[in-house]
């Protein structure tokens, strides 16, 4: 199917047989600083994307359903993200066109990589060219952060310095990287790990994302100690991977990852791996690659 002319999309490339990359993330640090009125805690913490994730394609329906072509085992249609993000798009720019979801699922649930926050993004960011609604970037990310609090890091697309609940996004430069990444078999409830009495929620502010000077092992993560005393099989993962490097869990887990400076030095903790621990290494990335489909 052609598309009419539209300059940026082309010189992207982004048709309707294209496949959009929703891609993991990994929080760097991630410190509560403080909780709201309403419950909500809130955070500050350094998302980075890396080259590894879900893909998604689209087609077109003349039936104006939208339709998920391979649901998620457990997850009811009014639940996933994918189909919600598309019904809130249409909901507010009054479309009425239907399209077919195609999800390849990489990404673990309950990983902390952002997986489902991920795909809602790229829902949003792919829908909004295809369907020629042209919303700006802050425009989605504001319905984004009404899907979750993960959502609009991947609408504003790059690599960002985060406060607030996570919607307050800087955009900052990382130096190259590489990371290994675990996946330990287990899928954690993020509300779980916020709920938690014995969760630190008073770490001192970082005054500015001008302060950070990332290296590894720079901050902590907060919600890291709750996760493994609830789930202690985290802290064989963690113990494994910190004989090669600063390892630490990524959002409220599971995932556990350490940065390497080349891909040489990540493949090498790869190839020693031990059995039946399945990990794998993404490079560390400037923006997300859908970054040119919404306008600033």
């Amino acid at each position: 199917m052609s598309l009419p002319a539209d300059p940026a999309a082309h010189r992207a490339g982004w048709h309707w047989d294209s496949v959009y990359p929703a891609l993991a993330k990994l929080n760097l640090f991630l410190h509560v600083v403080g909780r709201r009125n309403d419950g909500y805690h809130l955070l500050q913490t350094l998302f980075r994307f890396i080259d590894h994730g879900d893909s998604l394609r689209f087609s077109p329906r003349r039936d104006g359903k939208l339709h998920l072509v391979k649901p998620l085992p457990g997850v009811p249609p009014e639940a996933d993200l994918c189909l919600r993000a598309a019904r809130l798009l249409r909901d507010v720019s009054g479309c009425r066109k239907g399209v077919d979801i195609h999800v390849e699922k990489r990404l673990p649930m309950g990983g902390g990589l952002g997986g489902g926050s991920s795909d809602a993004a790229t829902v949003l960011l792919a829908l909004n060219h295809l369907w020629r609604l042209y919303l700006p970037r802050q425009r989605l990310q504001a319905l984004g952060l009404s899907l979750g609090a993960d959502v609009p890091v991947f609408l504003f697309g790059r690599n960002a310095f985060a406060e607030g609940v996570g919607e307050i996004l800087h955009g900052i430069d990382l130096p190259p990287a590489w990371y290994v990444v675990l996946e330990p078999p287990i899928s954690i409830p993020t509300a779980d790990i916020f709920s938690a009495p014995e969760l630190r929620r008073n770490t001192p502010p970082i005054p500015s994302s001008r302060n950070i000077s990332w290296s590894p092992g720079f901050g902590r993560n907060d919600l890291e100690p709750v996760a493994v005393r609830h789930f202690p099989v985290l802290a064989e993962y963690l113990a494994w991977l910190s004989h090669f490097g600063a390892a630490r869990m990524t959002g409220s887990g599971a995932c556990i990852f350490a940065e390497f400076p080349t891909h040489e030095a990540a493949q090498a903790v790869i190839d020693v791996l031990p059995t039946g621990m399945r990990g794998w290494l993404a490079e560390g990335l400037t923006a997300h690659p859908l970054r040119t489909l919404a306008t600033d």
